[in-house]
């Protein structure tokens, strides 16, 4: 199947959940890497369940903290 990862086309293998994606990406620090697909926030107790389907787009988000 076809995703968008970070705004990069993809093949992945079917059935692939964003658990599974974060290690083959390997994210750094994936304990603190928040997971949008489709716009929508997906709850970490959620990515090893959460299966991606083709078309879909997924975006790695980090928030920092920092500042005055």
């Amino acid at each position: 199947m076809n995703i968008t990862v970070g705004g990069d086309k993809k093949t992945v293998e079917d059935g692939l959940t964003v658990a599974q994606l974060i290690d083959q990406e390997k994210v750094e620090n994936p304990d603190y890497v928040t997971v949008a697909v489709n716009d929508a926030f997906v709850d970490h107790a959620e990515f090893a369940s959460h299966k991606l389907a083709d078309g879909d787009t997924v975006e790695f988000l980090y928030f920092m903290g920092g500042g005055r």
